[in-house]
């Protein structure tokens, strides 16, 4: 076997706080944040003069896990248009289960969240939608049926 799990995904955002408790409010926890900065990090990420702020969310089960970085230097940069549509390359979104999808909504909704498309169902399985958060973040959420 040549790996064991996935630890994270890492998103990189311009204001914590908002990203963090938007996760929290969707039911992750924070398992701990802090500075990051040094040598090491430097030498595994490939850029010089590091100093960034970093905060680490678990799903509930504890196997999934959402890493935020908040860069202070060097200032991060953007890589593709605001609100990019789900065609664009790269990573889109992140998918989560969830039991009741519209209590969900509409508790993201009150951290400025809004629906990408709609709300659809898929065949008598699940009901599912894309819902962008702070930062143009786009998570999914399934509400698995029956």
């Amino acid at each position: 076997m040549t790996i064991h799990r996935m630890d994270n995904v890492l998103i990189v955002v311009d204001d914590l706080d908002a990203v963090i408790s938007f996760f929290v409010e969707l039911g992750m926890e924070l398992e701990g944040r802090g500075p990051v900065e040094g040598r090491w990090v430097e030498r595994v990420i490939g850029i010089d003069d590091v100093r960034q702020d970093v905060a680490m969310l678990r799903t509930p089960d504890g196997h999934g896990r959402i890493e935020l970085a908040m860069f202070h230097t060097p200032r991060a940069i953007s890589a593709e248009p605001e609100n990019a549509p789900a065609n664009t390359l790269g990573i889109r979104r992140v998918m989560f289960a969830v039991d009741d999808i519209e209590d969900v909504v509409a508790r993201l909704r009150t951290h400025g969240a809004e629906l990408v498309g709609e709300l659809a169902q898929y065949e008598e399985s699940y009901r599912l939608c894309y819902v962008r958060g702070p930062e143009g973040i786009v998570v999914g959420l399934a509400e698995q049926l029956g």
